[in-house]
């Protein structure tokens, strides 16, 4: 039985719709863009904009594009993370569970079967390396609002953000190492974007963040939940772990939506200019994901691939996300471990 000592765990990714059908991606992007911390507008503004606007051609285009993906299993996103919740499984000696912050299975589908297992503690985990109000901030409050709301909910504990977790450091450098042996020109890494507005109101300090080109990489406490710092950070370490020099890598953010300022340079335009700068043989990692998804293989691996070839480059190939490597789950099982003041039991 699970204890204090010994807590559940609940892994949490983004979600996907149920299915490529129109109706079933109309359900979720609403989910997903009337969220405060995705669109932080005023909620009336918020709700004029995603329901006047951008439900009404937004969900067949997202279709298609989740229709070049879907795979008889399902959602890339689920089938991959639910291999992993069972990898997870074998290792943790307490019950382990997932839910999506959109779409099913719900964080409170994922607790609730904690709870019925008799878990009196759980370990949330955030399947994001990086801290964005947009993503970790939003599971996090998410979970924290359906534990709330239940009675005799069990006690949450959660995992920080770990880009910079020794464990995690070493399974992406494990990971990607592989790909990087024979002839390659150039490694992009390509993080999902944010707007800037984001960056700044999620600086403790208020005048940190953004306030210069390099304060991503001061000892300053405003890191901690600084996404643009992390990713950043994350970038030099993996590059650091692999030994590649700096003159071969190079940073830019994908998905942006609307027309808010957000992170530059944006990877299309990155990887135009690399293909212009003589670049013929590019990879691509996505460290934000720790799940092969729309954004990493029908954005990336699809419409960036296309467009670097189109702009004069030869050979792109996209390193693959975590995924359920064996090796990832015993690193997630490592870092859930340090996410109690006492060390809990893992077999």
């Amino acid at each position: 039985m699970a204890t204090e000592q010994n807590p559940g765990l609940l892994l949490v990714n983004l979600g996907s719709p149920d299915s490529p059908s129109v109706p079933d991606v109309r359900r979720y992007l609403d989910e997903f863009l009337m969220d405060g911390r995705v669109i932080d507008s005023p909620y009336l503004l918020r709700l004029l904009l995603v329901r006047g606007f951008i439900l009404r051609k937004r969900p067949r285009q997202s279709a298609e594009a989740y229709r070049k993906i879907w795979t008889a299993e399902g959602s890339p996103l689920i089938v991959n993370s639910r291999r992993l919740e069972q990898q997870v499984a074998k290792l943790w000696n307490a019950p382990v569970a997932l839910g999506m912050r959109y779409g099913n299975p719900s964080i409170a589908v994922g607790l609730e079967q904690l709870q019925q297992q008799g878990v009196e503690s759980v370990i949330v985990v955030p399947l994001y390396p990086h801290y964005a109000m947009s993503s970790y901030e939003t599971a996090v409050e998410k979970a924290r609002a359906v534990a709330a709301r239940s009675k005799g909910a069990p006690r949450l504990h959660f995992l920080a953000p770990f880009y910079d977790h020794k464990a995690y450091r070493r399974v992406l450098a494990e990971n990607t190492r592989p790909h990087l042996e024979g002839e390659w020109d150039h490694l992009l890494f390509s993080f999902h974007g944010v707007p800037l507005r984001h960056i700044t109101s999620s600086d403790p300090a208020g005048d940190h963040c953004m306030s210069c080109d390099d304060c991503c990489f001061d000892d300053h406490p405003s890191i901690s939940t600084c996404y643009r710092a992390q990713v950043r950070r994350s970038a030099r370490f993996l590059a650091d772990d692999l030994s590649i020099p700096e003159h071969r890598w190079s940073v830019a953010y994908q998905s942006r939506l609307g027309n808010d300022p957000w992170l530059q340079p944006s990877t299309e335009a990155t990887v135009v200019r690399l293909a212009q700068q003589g670049v013929r043989r590019l990879k691509v990692i996505c460290p934000a994901f720790v799940a092969d998804c729309l954004e990493t293989i029908e954005e990336i691996d699809g419409r960036a691939r296309n467009t670097f070839l189109e702009a004069g480059g030869e050979q792109f190939e996209t390193v693959p996300c975590l995924n359920a490597e064996p090796a990832w789950a015993r690193a997630l099982v490592e870092m859930a471990s340090d996410a109690l003041p006492s060390q809990v039991d893992a077999t």
